[in-house]
């Protein structure tokens, strides 16, 4: 089985950068994962009005708070097949800001469509954004969010707007450097910026059968719905 980014971008996926196929194109048969770390050199922050957001969303892994410069920052990607039988692809972000530890999770399987993946944040996928490929200059990759679902039990509606962050990711790989660079921006149409960050990282490749994946970096329970 390929990697959900390949399925979702077909033979796009070829034009990205060699360094960008790396780390979007492997899946659960190859067993292994990335460990990527780094410094995130800037995490800022919306006006107070957007901390209420930031603090609920902070509970389950989805917003940041904090703010800050030169914040270290490590990101785990696993690849397994989840209990429903979906490719999936985590992302267990983790910020070190000097009085705490700040986590970003999300948890990827692929959309419905072609160009689409389906990114259910947080630790219990309560919140399912469907998630828009593409390719930069450069290739580097983006993806852009579109519609937002909330599941909890036999509640299930469409998120809305007023309460939702629109997240906008940038990825690419720096020649000159050689480290993948990222920009995050999360924003709501009507309170503006919530949360952002830039900054780079660099990548080590280790093998990783399903049992050696950590258990902070699986979601606590998993959605069946996309």
């Amino acid at each position: 089985m390929s990697s959900i980014y390949r399925q979702a971008l077909g033979d796009e996926f070829d034009r990205l950068h060699p360094r960008i196929q790396a780390r979007f194109g492997f899946s659960s048969k190859d067993q292994k994962c990335q460990i990527g770390t780094g410094v995130m050199e800037e995490v800022w922050r919306g006006g107070w009005w957007t901390l209420p957001f930031l603090w609920i969303g902070s509970a389950r892994n989805i917003l940041i708070p904090n703010k800050g410069k030169e914040v270290p920052f490590s990101v785990g990607n696993y690849a397994y097949v989840d209990s429903y039988g979906r490719e999936t692809m985590t992302w267990s972000r983790r910020f070190r800001f000097p009085r705490s530890v700040r986590a970003f999770d999300a948890t990827m399987v692929a959309g419905s469509g072609p160009g689409h993946v389906v990114d259910y944040l947080g630790t219990h996928q309560h919140l399912a954004v469907d998630i828009e490929l593409s390719l930069e200059d450069g290739g580097g990759i983006r993806l852009r969010s579109g519609d937002q679902r909330f599941y909890e039990g036999p509640i299930a509606f469409r998120f809305p707007r007023l309460f939702s962050g629109d997240a906008d990711v940038r990825e690419w790989w720096d020649e000159e450097t050689e480290r993948y660079r990222i920009e995050v921006l999360v924003s709501n149409r009507y309170f503006g910026t919530l949360f952002g960050y830039r900054g780079w990282f660099t990548v080590v490749e280790r093998p990783c059968t399903f049992e050696e994946i950590p258990l902070d970096a699986r979601p606590v329970r998993e959605e069946q719905r996309p």
